[in-house]
């Protein structure tokens, strides 16, 4: 943890390198090339400055930096720079809202987090709103295939660092804490400089930078606390949310990067700014993951109601979708065409939205496999702490190993998924089980010839 205040507390970073993420997650892309980028996408490989290379702030499994597009609200000014002093000239000082003028605002545009539960910000800023509170940004980002927080925290970093500085604010605290990917120290790096600028220009807030631990659990919030509090950044069970009872048993709202870009924003701009952008059911924005654990990922932040023919290639609409991440929803083809980027359409498919995460299948792969191997990354992933992550999820990935592999049964896994729901002591389980769920529906004609030993997949591809 280190601690930010004042500049001579400010400590240096001479880790500028990133560490490779874990090999065993390299086999879990399975990705072609994609044909091409918008012509206006900018890197995130940035060099910082007393580094003698170049050093990317952003990985993805293959060691590849997303391209990041200029977008209309979030992304609208990353090609002036991640200084304070261009973003001050674009767009003024930090808004201070109170805290009922934030909530009323967030009410009015139906602001949802964008961690991957959606839940009301409204809500968790009224929940909030008592003596001593803790505001949290949470940019630790443990989903492989999402890399939009850091996308944020490395070209726009102080669009979210202005959204916990108008959240404490309205909570009226001072303490701040900002949760960084520990496998991407020059995320850190970023951050320790725009923090700097922020207490040299005389912002009074006491910030505390946290170094999140490298696994898919570790950005959960009850993980989150546990790290903030001296612990092994991993969840345990919890009887009331965090904004009621969270960090020293105080009230605290914990958000991902992204909604506290989202909430600056809107206390800027105001519920009809805001809503500029997106539908009249679902004003605003939402940034996306493309191909996020692939060779060629790509952040890009887009309207709602954008339909997804705008999203993706014609190339990836005739191939299954897996949304939402590694917890996510698959989608077959057919499903694609008219679906926007919305949650109420999303979840009327059968899917959700997520953290923003669209993973289109390689030409020539099963889903089967894709799956199998996300179930086993999954299950290496999980705490330990609880039956359902201890026990269930490696039988879970057994049996659907048997299954996609070994013509196992099916009924074993359908047997495991319903067994490790609602058990365990965070949503992981559930996520894992949602995930099996929709690949054993979407693709049944799969599932049977797989159960019979074979791949419909693989014949397809060798009768071509």
């Amino acid at each position: 943890m280190t601690a930010l205040s004042s500049p001579a507390t400010l400590a240096s970073r001479a880790e500028l390198s990133d560490r490779a993420a874990l090999a065993d997650r390299a086999a879990l892309s399975g990705r072609a090339t994609h044909e091409s980028r918008a012509a206006t996408t900018v890197p995130i490989p940035i060099t910082i400055p007393g580094a003698t290379t170049l050093q990317p702030a952003v990985r993805s499994d293959v060691g590849l930096g997303p391209a990041v597009s200029p977008g209309p609200a979030l992304l609208a000014g990353i090609r002036q720079g991640p200084g304070l002093a261009a973003h001050r000239g674009r767009l003024g000082p930090a808004p201070r809202p109170g805290a009922d003028e934030l909530v009323s605002l967030a009410r009015a545009v139906d602001l949802r987090g964008r961690g991957g539960a959606g839940f009301p910000a409204a809500i968790k800023l009224a929940s909030a709103n008592r003596r001593r509170a803790v505001v949290v940004v949470n940019a630790s980002e443990g989903e492989p295939a999402s890399s939009k927080d850091a996308a944020l925290m490395a070209l726009a970093p102080h669009i979210v660092l202005d959204g916990a500085a108008a959240v404490a604010h309205a909570l009226g605290t001072r303490e701040v804490h900002v949760v960084v990917p520990s496998e991407l120290p020059s995320i850190r790096v970023g951050v320790e400089r725009a923090l700097r600028e922020r207490v040299a220009a005389g912002e009074r807030l006491r910030w505390e930078l946290h170094d999140a631990s490298p696994r898919f659990v570790a950005g959960q919030a009850q993980a989150v606390l546990q790290l903030l509090a001296g612990r092994e950044n991993l969840p345990v069970t919890a009887w009331q949310p965090e904004a009621v009872r969270g960090h020293r048993g105080r009230p605290t709202l914990l958000s991902n990067a992204e909604t506290f870009a989202h909430l600056g924003h809107l206390a800027r701009v105001g519920s009809d700014g805001y809503a500029a952008h997106g539908t009249a059911r679902e004003p605003g924005t939402t940034l996306l993951t493309l191909r996020g654990d692939g060779w060629d990922p790509e952040v890009r932040e887009v309207a709602f109601g954008t339909p997804l023919t705008e999203v993706l290639t014609d190339a990836e609409l005739a191939q299954p979708l897996l949304l939402g991440g590694y917890h996510g929803t698959w989608l077959r083809p057919e499903q694609l065409p008219g679906l926007t980027v919305s949650r109420i359409d999303i979840a009327a498919a059968g899917a959700t939205l997520g953290a923003g995460v669209l993973l289109p299948l390689a030409p020539g792969w099963c889903p089967l496999v894709r799956t199998a191997a996300l179930v086993d990354y999954l299950a290496g992933q999980s705490a330990g702490r609880c039956g359902p992550c201890l026990n269930g999820l490696p039988a879970m990935a057994g049996a659907l190993r048997d299954l996609v592999h070994g013509g196992g049964p099916v009924g074993r896994v359908e047997e495991l998924c319903g067994l490790v729901v609602r058990r365990g002591a965070c949503a992981h389980p559930d996520g894992t089980a949602r995930l099996v769920v929709s690949v054993l529906a979407s693709f049944s004609e799969e599932v049977d010839a797989h159960s019979r030993g074979g791949c419909q997949v693989v014949r397809e591809e060798v009768l071509r």
